[in-house]
């Protein structure tokens, strides 16, 4: 064999390799990032934030589902889910089997375009060009109603289009949400205006971080948005990061927690699932998010390089 032979073979082999890896290890590779973020009114009492967004959960997903349960053990004060639960038309029970124990929890949600519309193939390569921003293609509808009357029948609130108050642990809570800004679904005139003064966290929720509706959120005064979508990217290349986002944000922030304008802090998370037609991840495990929200004033400094980490919460023991 040529020295041209050879170098084919072997770039054939770890092409090979990191699909194998990509596909059959790191997408189950449950991981929690924790992550501390300065963002509540002077004299709040800590918060613990649970961020789940972007299950893509299908019936037969057991792994996932027992792993997301299991998140109930971290005693989480809030949940927030962003949306994209479903990617299987009979997928209803698998997300509530995940969600369950937390159901329990205090709780808003709003809902992405795979809560409306199943998967579909599509050639991958279609992520990297300007194009795939524009063009949508939907599959069948899925039956999203069913999921937002059990949430909501548990006591979860949607957000969508919508602000609520909520007390938890005494702490006066601000939500005000959106329907899919990738699906061209928000209407942030329904939600305008600033949060009330006496809330110790101002909280803003979208599925799609699109840079125009982080700028109304920051425009009205909130202290938080939190945001799923990008799946961090899906394929990372170590040193250089997500390739993509699917949306008009900046790389950079394809993932984890960032600041947006001169207050507000930005949550992007890299979600738990992928299409079925796409299960691949490389340098971007699954993940959910328990932040630990902080006044102001106790750690101005933390920011996206110095308040993360990441561990394989309960991955491996018995959870695959």
């Amino acid at each position: 064999m040529n020295k041209f032979g050879r170098i084919l073979l072997s770039a054939g082999a770890v092409g090979a390799a990191t699909l194998t890896y990509s596909a059959a290890i790191e997408r189950r590779h449950w991981t929690l990032r924790q992550a501390t973020v300065p963002v509540l009114t002077e004299g709040t009492p800590p918060l613990r934030v649970l961020h789940i967004s972007d299950l893509h959960m299908t019936p037969n997903q057991r792994s996932k589902q027992r792993w997301v349960a299991e998140l109930a053990d971290l005693d989480p004060d809030f949940v927030v889910n962003t949306g994209d639960n479903l990617a299987h038309p009979q997928a209803v029970p698998a997300a509530l089997r995940a969600m369950g124990p937390l159901l329990s929890k205090p709780g808003v949600f709003i809902f992405g375009s795979n809560d409306y519309y199943g998967p579909k193939p599509k050639n991958p390569a279609r992520y990297l060009l300007p194009s795939a921003k524009t063009k949508r293609i939907h599959g069948e509808p899925l039956p999203w109603r069913d999921l937002r009357a059990a949430m909501t029948e548990h006591g979860w609130l949607d957000a969508t289009h919508r602000r609520h108050d909520i007390d938890v642990n005494g702490t006066k809570i601000h939500v005000a949400g959106l329907d899919d800004p990738h699906l061209h679904l928000d209407r942030y005139e329904e939600i305008a205006g600033q949060p009330p003064a006496d809330a110790g966290l101002k909280l803003g929720i979208t599925h799609s971080p699109e840079p125009r509706v982080l700028d109304s959120f920051a425009e009205d005064g909130y202290d938080l948005v939190m945001a799923g979508h990008t799946h961090g990217g899906q394929l990372r290349v170590p040193g250089y990061g997500a390739l993509t986002t699917n949306c008009d944000i900046d790389r950079t922030r394809a993932r984890g927690a960032s600041t947006w304008g001169e207050r507000m802090h930005l949550h992007v998370s890299a979600g738990l699932g992928t299409s079925p037609y796409a299960p691949v991840r490389f340098a971007c495990p699954p993940e959910a998010t328990l932040l630990t929200l902080l006044p102001r004033t106790e750690n101005p400094a933390a920011t996206r390089e110095n308040a993360e980490s990441r561990t394989p919460y309960g991955a491996g023991e018995g959870i695959r």
